[in-house]
């Protein structure tokens, strides 16, 4: 397997300049912080990625997050390209956090036009491993989040915003072994499709996007009971992905690019769902 460092295109890479593609927008990034992984320090989640692309492509980006360091370091990356950045700290598994954070981030980018549901939480292993409250908590934080945020969002943001859920592979292909995991990333769809006909009579959007096998540093420190090792998963385009594949298609469903999309999942993994699937 090719490293993911090895002959990047510079979008991949994170290189690429901005092309003013969000110019002028003002994007609420939950989940905009990145989980501190020994080994990887100073990678960037998809989260920060996205925060920053956002940024440098012209919009406003409130950076929310359970960690106010976490996320005042993103806000930080955006100022050192001088882009414009907010920081909001919320524990989105508090439903009246949830329900602030959209109006906090309006009151701080002067308007709302922009949303990203990134955050998320792993799970226990297996189905007779997953205590009640694990399914509660994960649940909460997950998809629960999501649709209360959106729903506070609609009200809100202007006609015409574009909301993007981040879902997972995970939630239509079984494989890192967490049911509550896997069940909230396929619950984040259907919440996606329901703010996309909510939204649809104000030309707001809504759409998921769904990241593979990438280089995060959350995903490099989930545990894999079984299978292979994430260096050596066979994938068709001969490459782990990185924050920044993700954050690149975050960013054309935000913008005018994507003007006619809504409802719609996008799948950013490398072919493993549609090319491996009867290997």
């Amino acid at each position: 397997m090719a490293s993911t460092e090895s002959k990047l295109p510079a979008e991949a890479a994170g290189e690429a300049p901005g092309r003013g593609r969000l110019e002028g927008r003002r994007v609420l990034v939950v989940g905009a912080g990145t989980r501190r992984v020994e080994g990887m320090e100073g990678a960037p989640g998809n989260g920060r990625a996205i925060s920053i692309l956002a940024a440098r492509e012209g919009a406003s980006v409130a950076c929310a997050d359970l960690s106010e360091e976490a996320a005042a370091a993103t806000a930080a990356s955006i100022e050192a390209e001088r882009g414009s950045a907010a920081v909001l700290v919320a524990d989105v598994a508090d439903p009246d956090s949830c329900r602030a954070l959209v109006s906090d981030a309006a009151a701080a980018l002067g308007g709302l036009d922009g949303l990203v549901l990134n955050v998320g939480i792993l799970a226990p292993f297996g189905l007779r491993g997953t205590e009640p409250e694990a399914w509660d908590r994960v649940f909460a934080v997950n998809a629960r989040s999501h649709g209360i945020v959106a729903g506070e969002a609609l009200e809100l943001a202007d006609d015409g915003s574009s909301f993007v859920f981040m879902s997972s592979m995970s939630g239509i292909l079984p494989g890192i072994g967490m049911p509550a995991y896997d069940a909230t990333k396929a619950a984040v769809l259907a919440l996606a499709r329901q703010a996309a006909m909510e939204g649809a009579p104000r030309g707001i959007r809504a759409n998921s996007v769904l990241p593979g096998v990438v280089d995060t540093p959350l995903g490099a420190a989930t545990p894999r009971p079984d299978g292979p090792e994430r260096d050596r998963l066979p994938i068709p385009l001969r490459r782990r992905g990185t924050p920044w594949d993700v954050a690149y298609a975050t960013a054309f469903l935000l913008s005018g690019e994507s003007a006619y999309v809504t409802g719609q999942s996008l799948v950013v993994d490398g072919g493993i769902t549609t090319l491996m699937l009867g290997g």
